[in-house]
């Protein structure tokens, strides 16, 4: 069905824009922080999209598109940069607001330390493969910058929240790529799949997110000290 990429986003974003008036969160009120980082992160995502698309690292299934495209990416996959961070920021805002239990900050250091092994590991190996080296390089300098180098104290709640988001990462990019309505060139990967997710995409989710929740960080803290 030619609507299936752009109902996927549709049901991405719905619950999580319907429930961002919840009296308790009030993720609504939060709005004006987001839209900044995620126009930023979106444009830095899109050119890599973009690139992907040109060199042949992934295609899309006509099937499963309306066909209107912009700058030869379906419209569907430039929702999908609005519809994903979104909803996995509301996810991080509920989170961070009805779950008192935090990731002790020494393991958060220690998980991220393990993500910056993980990608230089894989990048010694990997130069040739387009896909991996831009994922893990990106994830690699995110990791560092704000672990180490701005010490951001909300990094454990990031990976609270990215745990979390896995759940339904693997319902829609299960989806995504059982039709498939996303085809991926191998020769670009790893080759290596959980299910039918490659491997990369649970890092390029990560680093997309993490850009994403650390602009939002960034702008909200910037107002709040404004006011204060």
């Amino acid at each position: 069905m030619k609507y299936t990429y752009l109902l996927l986003n549709f049901f991405t974003v719905f619950f999580p824009v319907i429930l961002s008036f919840d009296k308790k969160v009030q993720f609504y009120k939060s709005w004006k922080y987001l839209w900044p980082g995620m126009a930023i992160t979106g444009v830095v995502f899109l050119f890599w999209d973009v690139l992907f698309t040109i060199k042949g690292v992934w295609s899309f299934n006509k099937n499963y598109i309306t066909g209107l495209t912009f700058f030869q990416l379906p419209v569907e996959e430039i929702l999908f940069f609005l519809t994903v961070p979104f909803a996995c920021v509301f996810i991080y805002m509920c989170l961070n607001y009805y779950v008192k239990w935090e990731i002790n900050n020494q393991i958060s250091k220690g998980i991220s330390n393990m993500l910056i092994l993980l990608s230089v590991g894989v990048l010694i190996f990997n130069t040739d493969k387009l896909y991996t080296l831009v994922t893990f390089s990106l994830l690699l300098v995110l990791v560092v910058l704000i672990q180490y180098g701005f010490k951001s104290i909300w990094l454990n709640r990031f990976y609270r929240a990215y745990i979390v988001v896995l759940l339904p990462f693997y319902v829609i990019n299960g989806i995504l790529t059982a039709l498939p309505v996303v085809l991926y060139n191998n020769a670009e990967n790893l080759g290596k799949r959980i299910g039918t997710i490659p491997f990369e995409d649970h890092f390029y989710c990560m680093a997309l997110l993490l850009m994403n929740v650390g602009f939002f960080e960034y702008f909200r803290s910037k107002k709040q000290l404004a006011n204060e």
